[in-house]
């Protein structure tokens, strides 16, 4: 599987990438290995699995590069975005 993901730190700031390892790629951002989200504590907000890298990475790029779907998505996901961290 791949997948598009949402992350969030603990100043609500988010991230948004693609990966084929999920659970690897969350300890890449927060052990720092990831330049873009080093030095901040992440955690997955939300996910989406496609079976193609290609829809995976097309989704990704909407939502980066697009902000109606970025929007839209935020909307979705609204409360996700504002539950306490842990």
């Amino acid at each position: 599987m791949h997948y598009v993901y949402l992350i969030q730190n603990e100043h609500d700031a988010t991230y948004y990438g693609s990966t084929n390892n999920l659970r690897q790629r969350m300890q890449e951002h927060n052990k720092g290995r990831v330049p873009s989200t080093r030095g901040h504590a992440w955690r997955l907000v939300y996910y989406e699995a496609y079976l193609s890298e290609k829809d995976a990475r097309e989704r990704e790029q909407r939502l980066k590069y697009h902000g109606q779907a970025l929007a839209h998505l935020k909307r979705r996901i609204r409360c996700s975005l504002n539950e306490p961290k842990v």
